[in-house]
Formats: C-alpha cells, sequence, structure tokens
C-alpha cells in the first residue's frame, strides 16, 4: 500500500502533512512522488484563499482520471474539506473521505479499514519532524479567537487551544537530539499561548525561555506569526536576550490606515504599530522583518493605500508577502460596502511589489561586506562548487568553502556581493 500526500496553504499544514507521514509510516504505508504509485492520495487543503481552493478542484480532476483508472483512493483534507464538506461530497462524488482537520489522524485507519473517527477538539501530534531533516515545525496552538474581518480561519480552524509546555519540551528535545538546527514555533497567534508548567502559568515569551536550556545543536528559533497587539515588552526582552531566538521577525502589517485596520479588526492603530516598530529596533540589536501586507480592502481609498506604502518604507523589510484584498465567503468582509474593482487592485499591488523589491535590494546591498553564521542547506545546481546556506535573518547565501560541507551544518560565510536575492562570497575557514 502506497500514499502520496499535497499539500497546500500554510505552514502548519505542512506541519501536519508531516505527521501525518509519521502515523501512516507508522502503520506499514510506503510514501511515492508517483501518483500513478499510490494507491491513496491525501490532499491537505488551505481555504485562506480562492486561488487555493480553485487549484484544488484542478487537482481533484485530475485525480479523479487517476481513479479510474488505476482504482486510487480519493482523501480530501484540511480547511478546505471543513469549510465545503457538504460542496465537496455533491460536486466530487469520487472522493472517498472528506476529513477536517481535526480528524486527520484517522486517515491512516480510512486507507486500512474504511472507518474514519470524528472529534469535537483538535489533538496535537507527538511530533511533526521528518527523519534527516535539519528544519522543523513545532506547531504549539492551533485557531484563532481575533476574527479578522477578512478571514476564514477561526471558522475553519476553531477557537485557540496550547500545546502542553511538557510535551514542547518533549519535541524540542527530541529534535535536539537529531542535530536538527532550526525550528519554527508555529500557531495562528503564538502571542495568544495559554498553558502551565510546574503549577504557574506560561505565556508565550514565557514557553521561550522554558525550552530554550534545552537546545544545544538547535542553532535558531524562530516563530510565526505574532500578532501585533500582544507582542509584550517581556517578548522584545527574551529575543533581545536569548542568542538562539532570531533577530529576525515576521510581524504582519496587513494596511498602513488606521481606518482600514479597523475594518479588518485587527484592534491596532498606525501609531500603535509605529510605536512597537520604533521600540523592537531599539531594544532588539540587529533586527529585521518580514511582515504580511494585503492591498484593495473595501473602501480603501487611495490616500490610505499611500499609507500603506509609508508603512511598508518605515518597516524597511528585508522579505515581504503581499497579496489583494481577495473576498472569503462567510467573513463579514465579504459582503462589506466598497468592494475594490480588481485592476486597481491588480495596480495596487503591483506597485506595492515593485517598490519592495527595490527597498529590499537597497537594504541588503547596504548591508555589504558583512559575515554571517549559516546553515548549510546544500549544493547549487547553478555554480558547481559552490555550497547554498540560509542565515538567522532568512538570507540566502552562496558560497566557496576549501574544505567539504554537508547539509545541516553550520558556516560562518563572508558575504561581498548581492546576486539578485542572494548573498555571494566565501566560507571563513
Amino acid at each position: 500500500m502506497r500514499y502520496l500526500i499535497e499539500t497546500y496553504g500554510c505552514q502548519l499544514n505542512k506541519a501536519e502533512s508531516d505527521a501525518l507521514e509519521i502515523l501512516l509510516r507508522g502503520r506499514g504505508i510506503e510514501k511515492t512522488e508517483d501518483p500513478r504509485q499510490a494507491d491513496a492520495v491525501i490532499l491537505n487543503t488551505c481555504s485562506v484563499r480562492k486561488t487555493a481552493e480553485n487549484r484544488i478542484w484542478g487537482r481533484l480532476g485530475f485525480y479523479s482520471a487517476e481513479k479510474r483508472k488505476h482504482g486510487t483512493m480519493i482523501i480530501v483534507t484540511g480547511c478546505m474539506a471543513e469549510r465545503l464538506k457538504e460542496d465537496l461530497k455533491k460536486e466530487a462524488p469520487y472522493v472517498d473521505a472528506v476529513i477536517g482537520t481535526n480528524d486527520k489522524a484517522s486517515i491512516p485507519d480510512f486507507i486500512l479499514s474504511g472507518k474514519t473517527g470524528a472529534s469535537d477538539h483538535y489533538s496535537f501530534q507527538s511530533s511533526y519532524y521528518q527523519e534527516g531533516a535539519y528544519s522543523s515545525y513545532v506547531p504549539i496552538m492551533n485557531g484563532c479567537n481575533n476574527f479578522c474581518s477578512y478571514c476564514i480561519v477561526p471558522y475553519v480552524r476553531g477557537r485557540e487551544v496550547s500545546r502542553p509546555v511538557e510535551d514542547v519540551i518533549r519535541e524540542i528535545r527530541y529534535l535536539d537530539d537529531r542535530c536538527v538546527r532550526e525550528i519554527t514555533l508555529l500557531g495562528q497567534n503564538v502571542n495568544s499561548y495559554a498553558s502551565e508548567y510546574e503549577g504557574k502559568p506560561v505565556d508565550f515569551p514565557t514557553l521561550l525561555e522554558i525550552i530554550v536550556p534545552y537546545m544545544h545543536n538547535i542553532e535558531f528559533v524562530r516563530f510565526e506569526s505574532p500578532h501585533p497587539k500582544d507582542f509584550s515588552d517581556h517578548l522584545i526582552d527574551v529575543i533581545a536576550s536569548e542568542r538562539r531566538v532570531s533577530k529576525h521577525i515576521h510581524l504582519p502589517m496587513q494596511s498602513g490606515s488606521t481606518r482600514i485596520l479597523s475594518l479588518m479588526n485587527r484592534k491596532n492603530t498606525r501609531e500603535s504599530f509605529i510605536a512597537l516598530i520604533d521600540k523592537m529596533r531599539e531594544r532588539i540589536p540587529g533586527l529585521t522583518f518580514s511582515t504580511d501586507v494585503m492591498v484593495g480592502f473595501p473602501s480603501e481609498t487611495e490616500e490610505e493605500y499611500e499609507e500603506t506604502l509609508s508603512m511598508m518604507e518605515k518597516m524597511g523589510c528585508t522579505e515581504a508577502f503581499m497579496y489583494y484584498f481577495n473576498p472569503r465567503e462567510g467573513t463579514r468582509a465579504a459582503g462589506m460596502d466598497g468592494q475594490i474593482a480588481d485592476d486597481v487592485k491588480i495596480r495596487r499591488l503591483e506597485r506595492l511589489i515593485d517598490e519592495q523589491l527595490m527597498r529590499q535590494k537597497r537594504i541588503k546591498e547596504g548591508m555589504l561586506p558583512f559575515k554571517s553564521r549559516v546553515i548549510v542547506t546544500g549544493l547549487s545546481r547553478d555554480d558547481e562548487g559552490m555550497y547554498l546556506g540560509r542565515s538567522e535573518h532568512n538570507d540566502y547565501f552562496a558560497f566557496t568553502s576549501a574544505s567539504e560541507l554537508s547539509e545541516g551544518m553550520m558556516a560562518d560565510v563572508y558575504a561581498d556581493e548581492l546576486s539578485g536575492n542572494t548573498f555571494r562570497g566565501h566560507r571563513v575557514e
């Protein structure tokens, strides 16, 4: 029996697919990358944007043909399965099972026996590690209580639930023993983490303080995503003081306009966001940012769009995830007055992207020359003899080395050139 998993959407979906693979292999089901060899195909889906769902419908059409030829079992899971369960059963009757987010762990049972479980709550798996990987996701939360007006996540993943501290420690120790070099703590809003340990309440910065001492091989600790409204002074202090906590922070902005932020139900203002950025830069040496930003939200004026552009300049991000508003059925924003025409949204997004790419280039060129510690990620396919690496700040490097390196090793690299978005240089032996 062989399985194939296709994963769409967020990092948490990727982590859950990794955990599902552990369960499948534990039941003797083998992995394949060839759809023609797969006895069961699992589509782990996303509902954040309509484009993601459209792609899934296309893949279902492809696999329906495979099913007719080879009898392939088709399973749809994840957020689209949660949101469109009855529609999927009606529009794609050839799908064998539609299994929601809470029930992913029952998929091996369904493949082997045709039985599925049903749970009314989310359960974390014991591990999300892919054997041999130097990087791993560590989910610490699921769900969201914020109800941003454009976001489907609270409806498909439910309310916030935090993973017990003991379970997080156990996984950190497991990963460290396997020489994992970087981990990313995951949650829809990690700043809302709330648990107990040894009889005391534990929030997110306290969790970081608890787990860092267990790290010896783990070099970089990242986390996504924090909400600006919950970014505490305690968290800033922990980032500044703990060497292993990455100084590259993903801080979702979404908009630079206070009025639009209010319509989005983000619960922060332009002014509070700027104050947070300034405070973080003052207290965290070497800090860099990435962000999420949306244009074309209902009723956004040209002046408010310009506020977003100016906020991007203020942040000075070295990377950004940029998109235009895409209405999701079931969210408040989908029914708001003042929907923006697609051509206007596209124009605004294109300018946003163009300015950000120029900004990134300017910032990175201004860093040269410099030395950075990187994780070796492999050999370059384009430049013979060049190694590839990635730094704490999520910068990419291509470099030479006088001695042989292997994936997952650490290297100090002196960069003196920028090619596209990649720093080039040599290893400091």
